[in-house]
């Protein structure tokens, strides 16, 4: 299903607005549809790289506690998993609505632009993967060795680590917030700069109550946090545009003066 880009200078009505909307509504959910297919037929692979992490002895210890939880637990990974694979579609089809309302882009910078995106997301996910989620794992799993006998249940290891991915993937797109807002005229690379310290302290924050929680995990989202904002810098000095308040200010100034009556 092949939706047609509006053009900045086409005029719609409200009804074709709607229409062209709930094209892309479509072709996102089909691509949900498609890649949740895809991930269940895999969904046995994918439970095992999923388990990866974990220390070498507790893989095959994951226990269930109900007859319906195996089949739930396919059915939320299978989901997740589609979610990741379909962001591409999605984010193509919220570009390609939104922004010719503002500018006329060719589709290869659309396209450049919608690759970066899911590029950050799965560098986030991939870096969530390798090194914090192993760290995570291993401190809280040996933290009360010798005093408790762990059990690890499925259905909530599983909901541990796909929200340490889901979560590193959005942490790793502040660069593209941060541009968005500059572009906006929201906020300057000057004003990121000045608020360096807010941002640092909201980084620890956002570290601190993933549900890894422990000192190695959280430094390790940290680190590349803090790049990732001097990028953000960067983009918004190279992108950004006038903030608002400032072109409101030019704006009144080129206003006539009333003359006399």
């Amino acid at each position: 299903m092949s939706v047609r880009r509006v053009r900045p200078d086409e005029r719609l009505t409200v009804v074709e607005h709607l229409d062209e909307l709930r094209r892309r509504v479509l072709v996102s959910a089909a691509a949900l549809v498609v890649a949740f297919a895809a991930m269940y037929a895999i969904h046995e692979p994918l439970l095992r790289f999923l388990q990866r992490p974990l220390p070498e002895g507790e893989r095959h210890r994951l226990i269930t506690l109900s007859p319906t939880e195996p089949f739930y637990l396919v059915i939320k990974v299978s989901f997740w998993a589609a979610v990741l694979v379909a962001l591409p579609v999605w984010l193509y089809q919220l570009y390609a609505y939104v922004v010719p309302a503002v500018s006329d882009q060719p589709k290869r910078k659309v396209l450049a632009v919608v690759g970066g995106v899911s590029a950050l997301f799965l560098g986030g996910v991939a870096f969530a993967y390798f090194a914090v989620l192993p760290v995570a794992l291993r401190f809280l799993l040996g933290f009360g060795d010798g005093l408790f006998v762990t059990q690890i249940r499925a259905g909530e290891y599983f909901s541990f680590a796909t929200t340490m991915l889901l979560a590193g993937g959005l942490l790793f797109e502040v660069p593209v917030a941060m541009t968005a807002f500059a572009r906006l005229g929201l906020i300057t690379a000057s004003g990121y700069r000045r608020h360096r310290r807010i941002a640092i302290c909201v980084i620890a924050f956002i570290a601190a109550i993933l549900p890894g929680g422990d000192p190695l995990s959280m430094i390790l989202l940290m680190l590349p946090q803090l790049l990732l904002y001097e990028v953000g810098i960067w983009l918004a000095s190279a992108f950004g545009s006038t903030p608002l308040w400032r072109r409101e200010a030019w704006a009144a100034d080129d206003e006539p003066e009333p003359g006399p009556s």
